[in-house]
């Protein structure tokens, strides 16, 4: 079936499950005789169960989307299973944004890499549980429809408690082993740097900063040192280059929001003696794990 709905074209929600098929109630539509997954969002009705905190367009042109389970822990079944499963069936991935009956067509994605985080959001409650956050990549779309990530558009910066990423493995397809342990890497290393920081008496936050409609948000925000930190799961030299400049970009714009910011990186292993000499040049401080703890190899804490 071919699709024949316009990138911003807003038609009622239930014409379009009337053409293409699935679930009516469910934020994630998988119809069984359609070679695609309608996604909805709705940030106003999805704040109830924790979705705005981690949902929206970040500023790296990446839509953030939280999967299905509105009580307890949320697992890789059904919906969100479909998703996972999308670049093997082939199927596409359609977003629509919803306000009461009406659903206005975003535009086709695909997931991004890592295919999707685990991070801690709250029920109804305000209990704290698992949900997961799909890395959406736009093919074609219409950006202007979609609220910012982390819950809607900020006036101007604050800080959130930092929460540690959960990196456990889940049950998944064997085809999406490898991007899972990437950044299962990644998140175990913020973990334990985060909780290595605690032990030695930082406070440490999530810092959002609006830019440009978007909002930033670095990996730590360590209250007590007043600095910004973005790791990466690799010390390869792409990677390094990344975090650079992305630390540079953070601190910049924390400081005009009034943030006292020096830019450092995490690393879990040391990167070339060049790249080393060149974060120290630029005044970025370089952490690195080694054993049970972390050491600065720049000399600038």
């Amino acid at each position: 079936m071919d699709w024949d709905i316009a990138v911003g074209e807003t038609r009622k929600r239930r014409d379009v499950h009337r053409v293409y098929g699935g679930q009516q109630q469910q934020g994630i539509s998988t119809p069984a005789r359609s070679p695609n997954i309608l996604l909805f969002t709705d940030p106003d009705k999805g704040r109830k169960y924790g979705y705005d905190a981690f949902e929206g367009l970040r500023d790296d042109g990446i839509y953030s989307y939280t999967g299905e389970g509105r009580a307890g822990p949320q697992e890789m079944t059904r919906g969100n299973l479909a998703i996972l499963n999308s670049p093997a069936t082939g199927k596409a991935l359609r977003l629509f944004r919803t306000r009461g009956t009406s659903a206005t067509y975003i535009g086709e994605f695909v997931l991004g890499d890592p295919p999707y985080t685990e991070q801690q959001i709250q029920d109804e409650k305000h209990n704290p549980r698992r949900g997961f956050i799909f890395n959406l990549a736009p093919v074609e779309w219409a950006s202007d429809q979609l609220p910012t990530y982390g819950g809607g558009a900020l006036a101007q910066a604050d800080v959130i408690p930092w929460t540690p990423p959960a990196y456990d493995p889940v049950s998944m397809p064997a085809s999406f082993l490898e991007a899972r342990v990437g950044s299962r890497i990644e998140f175990e290393l913020q973990s334990y740097f985060g909780s290595w920081r605690e032990r030695r008496g930082s406070i440490l936050k999530r810092l959002r900063i609006p830019v440009n409609g978007s909002v930033i948000v670095p990996d730590f925000y360590d209250e007590t040192l007043g600095e910004v930190i973005e790791a990466k799961k690799s010390p390869a030299r792409g990677y390094v280059r990344t975090a650079i400049g992305q630390v540079l970009d953070y601190c910049n714009n924390a400081r005009q929001a009034g943030y006292s910011a020096s830019p450092a990186v995490l690393l879990p292993g040391r990167p070339d003696a060049d790249l080393i000499d060149l974060c120290k040049s630029l005044g970025i401080a370089l952490y690195v794990r080694e054993m049970n703890a972390f050491i600065e190899l720049t000399g600038k804490r």
